[in-house]
Formats: structure tokens, C-alpha cells, sequence
């Protein structure tokens, strides 16, 4: 059982990547935009608001107050679930870095040169060069910032990967080859200690969305941890009758069989 994680640019061959590498495997193959799609059905919320949450951070005087921070988290519940399962290659914009210490999860990255990118993008998207152009700058902008925010790393630096594949100099097959022979190796072969992991942070992320979802509470001053079924929610909140509020939700989140609350009661903030 391995995890694959596979960051591509827009239009830069990574998509052919990680399907052929998933063919190879047997595993099942997953896209960013199927994760949105399942966390849309999973937690009734807005495919519209989903999308333009993971396509551009906030605006600077919203940064405090994350709206779409939470939507973020949504999205995060729904990969956690998929990693779980195990056998997966998942392609998208740096989805590691929403699990926990990447260490046994294998991280790809898959480049092409200006060139390459402007081409398939004129071919898929039945566009103009200029436009093709235009838009490949617009949506690697978009990723920089939301990097950047989020988890304060430039994406495309090279140390946030265990293999990196330029597609320029290499055929998608010699890469998809590479990828399946090293999703053979033992160092990224998740260990039950990791797994365990894994299941403790699917079931933050559950009660952290859970409460994002029921949005009674303000999350900014928000963190969820879980370890054996006791949740714990730290943080500050606007009045003590949001502590019970956000106690009552957490225990409605399957596999919640403690909720212990950490918070203090400070001003009122909003979303």
C-alpha cells in the first residue's frame, strides 16, 4: 500500500503522469477537482465557493477572519478520507502538504517548459496562444500566493519533493515507470504508527469542518486536535455560549468519544 502525491502545474503533463503510473499500480487515481466534487456531496456546501476558495486566497483584509480557510479544511476532510484508503495516486497542487509530516508518502512533482504548457493548453482548452498564455500565468499566481498563505512555502521548491520530473528532458512513460518503482521501496510504505496518524487528523479535520459547516462559531482563533476518539478544541471564542455550541457539534462527528475544550471567551469577531 503506497500514497502517491503528484504536484503539477497547469497543462504541464502531470495529469498523464499519475494516470499511467496508477494503471501500472492498480491504484485508484485522484484529481483535485474530484476531491472538490466529493467534499461538495460530503458536506452539502457550494461547489461554486469550494472552487473559488482553492483558486485564490482571500483578499488581505480577510485573512484574519477565513471564510475560505474553512472551505480549505473541507477539502482536506475529503483527501484525508481517499489517503486513508490507501493505493492512491493523487494529482493535484501540493496535496502533501495538507497531510500530516510527510514521510511515508511519496511526493512528485511534474514539470514541463513554457512551450510544452502553451501548446497543451491551446490544444485542451481550444484557445489562442496569447490566451493560453495568459492563463497558465494567471493560475501559477494564483498557486504561489495560495502556497504562500497557507503554508508559508514557495511551491515550486525542489526540497518539498522526493522526485521531480522534468518532461522536457524525460517521456511521461519513463516517469510513470520511476514513480511505480518507487512506490515500491520500503521508506514509502506507510507504517501503522502513521497510519494512526492519519486516522487522529481525518477526525480533527471531520469536527474542524463539521463546526465550519454548522457556522455558528467563528473558527479564526480556532485548532482541533484528536487522538484516540478525544477531540480537543483550543482557541478563543466571542461568548461561553459558543464553547457548548462547539462541544455539541463535535460529539455529533462519528468517531468522537470525548470532547475536552480549551478556550477562552474574548471580542466578538466575524467571518
Amino acid at each position: 500500500m503506497a500514497i502517491i502525491m503528484i504536484s503539477r502545474g497547469t497543462f504541464s503533463g502531470g495529469k498523464a503522469v499519475a494516470e499511467l503510473a496508477a494503471e501500472q499500480l492498480g491504484y485508484r487515481c485522484l484529481s483535485r477537482e474530484q476531491v472538490v466534487r466529493e467534499a461538495v456531496v460530503n458536506y452539502g456546501i457550494s461547489e461554486e465557493e469550494l472552487t473559488a476558495a482553492m483558486n485564490e486566497p482571500p483578499p488581505f483584509w480577510q485573512q484574519g477572519h477565513g471564510r475560505r480557510l474553512a472551505y480549505i479544511r473541507v477539502f482536506s476532510a475529503a483527501l484525508l478520507e481517499n489517503v486513508k484508503k490507501g493505493n492512491l495516486v493523487y494529482h493535484g497542487h501540493l496535496g502533501h502538504l495538507m497531510l500530516c509530516p510527510a514521510t511515508h508518502v511519496l511526493r512528485v512533482r511534474v514539470i514541463a517548459d513554457l512551450e510544452f504548457r502553451i501548446n497543451a493548453g491551446m490544444e485542451r482548452k481550444h484557445i489562442s496562444r496569447e490566451e493560453a498564455i495568459a492563463f497558465i500565468e494567471k493560475i501559477d499566481r494564483q498557486r504561489d500566493k495560495w502556497t504562500r498563505f497557507l503554508y508559508g512555502v514557495e511551491w515550486m521548491d525542489a526540497s518539498l519533493y522526493d522526485v521531480l520530473f522534468n518532461l522536457e528532458n524525460v517521456t511521461v512513460d519513463v516517469a510513470a515507470d520511476t514513480v511505480v518503482h518507487m512506490a515500491g521501496l520500503d521508506v514509502f510504505k506507510p507504517t501503522p504508527d502513521y497510519l494512526k496518524r492519519i486516522d487522529d487528523l481525518i477526525l480533527g479535520t471531520r469536527v474542524w469542518s463539521a463546526l465550519a459547516v454548522d457556522g455558528h462559531v467563528n473558527l479564526t482563533n480556532i485548532t482541533v486536535n484528536a487522538y484516540d476518539g478525544k477531540v480537543t478544541i483550543s482557541g478563543g471564542v466571542s461568548s461561553s455560549k459558543e464553547i457548548g455550541a462547539m462541544k455539541s457539534v463535535a460529539l455529533g462527528v462519528e468517531g468522537v468519544t470525548d470532547v475536552v475544550t480549551d478556550l477562552g471567551v474574548g471580542p466578538d469577531w466575524y467571518w
